[in-house]
């Protein structure tokens, strides 16, 4: 029988719950779930406990949570609980996650040193190229997780890994415009791309901090320390959809993840700090048609939700963000390595400069 093994999950918005377990012959041999949640009647804890017992060390999230619910509903059908089960301030997933944490399966954010990379400006197409170096060499166990903002000079379009170049760009206004098209690994939107326009970051993390989340909620949980920087510069937002955050004045920001075998999870998230409308809508075709019944057409028109929402330079609203990043989790500062930036450089070369990458979906 192993140590005893300890877990923890803070439900968002909700209660604590730990777990506390041995396992023998790789199945859990005993286990003790406590915290300061709510649940009636007393004797469900027992049932819950029971539940768990046997499982095997490898049982995903979605096992762990089902066997939970399945006894707590089995035990109301059979009558041998006095009272329907409530559980106010935690679930069956929020069992199964301090569960996975104890097992080691799963993380969270105190279980990880974030490195904090400030490169300087680079090239957009570096940037798209480093997004990747990162992730694989985390995936590798080469690096651990990264955080870093893009800083860059050259204009840009940078469209998802799976939309279509001839559908999103206007590729003759962009070059007549000076405007390189690069295409990143990881899905969603198209981003218009200038020099203090916008603000983008980068996070790097290993799969385990996202465990048993669905897409859709790991969004919200890699940006929930957004919407607390947002709210220091006086911005209410909140997350909208799928992997948009938004005020009450309309989308702030867009994200976009990857995830690499091996173990890694790219996230990156872009916001809008002051775009030349007129220009975007010369380069993006559907920006045109997003854009066509807000009456933009003004060449003077900006897009500039961050700035006229904050009142604050674009460099004051990084600042902020970083010092929130900082505040909230443990953070190194750091620099890429001579391998890194080489490797990136090798990409650029093969891939995200070339012509095939950039059209590689029409």
């Amino acid at each position: 029988m192993s140590e005893p093994l300890h877990g923890e999950y803070k439900v968002p918005g909700g209660k604590l719950v730990a777990v506390d377990l041995a396992v023998s012959e790789e199945r859990i041999s005993q286990v003790h779930v406590h915290g300061d949640f709510f649940l009636d009647p007393d004797e469900a804890l027992e049932v819950i406990n029971s539940s768990l017992l046997g499982t095997p060390v490898t049982a995903p999230p979605s096992e762990l949570a089902r066997r939970v619910q399945d006894a707590l509903d089995q035990a109301r059908i059979e009558a041998t609980l006095p009272a329907p089960v409530t559980m106010a301030g935690f679930d069956a997933h929020a069992i199964a996650m301090a569960v996975r944490r104890a097992l080691g399966k799963a993380s969270s954010w105190a279980d990880h040193e974030i490195s904090f990379l400030d490169p300087g400006p680079l090239p957009p197409v570096m940037h798209a190229a480093l997004d990747e170096v990162l992730g694989r060499e985390l995936a590798a166990g080469r690096r651990g997780p990264t955080f870093r903002f893009w800083e860059w000079q050259d204009p840009a379009v940078v469209i998802g890994s799976f939309q279509s170049l001839h559908n999103e760009v206007d590729q003759e206004a962009a070059a007549a415009l000076g405007i390189q098209v690069v295409r990143r690994i990881s899905g969603g939107g198209a981003m218009f791309m200038e020099a203090g326009n916008c603000i983008t970051f980068s996070l790097v993390v290993p799969e385990t901090l996202v465990d048993g989340m669905s897409y859709e909620a790991s969004y919200a949980f890699l940006d929930q320390w957004v919407l607390t920087a947002l709210a220091k510069v006086g911005v209410q937002a909140h997350y909208a959809g799928l992997n948009d955050i938004a005020s009450d004045a309309g989308k702030l920001a867009g994200a976009a993840q990857k995830r690499f075998v091996g173990g890694a999870v790219l996230h990156h998230v872009t916001m809008a700090y002051d775009i030349d409308a007129d220009k975007m809508l010369q380069v993006l075709r559907i920006g045109r048609e997003k854009l066509s019944d807000k009456g933009t057409k003004s060449a003077n028109k900006r897009v500039d939700p961050v700035r006229s929402q904050t009142h604050l330079a674009r460099a004051e609203v990084i600042a902020s963000f970083t010092e929130t990043f900082r505040e909230l989790y443990r953070v190194q500062d750091s620099a890429l390595t001579a391998d890194e930036l080489a490797k990136a450089t090798d990409l650029v070369r093969t891939k995200f400069g070339t012509p095939e990458w950039t059209a590689r979906v029409p």
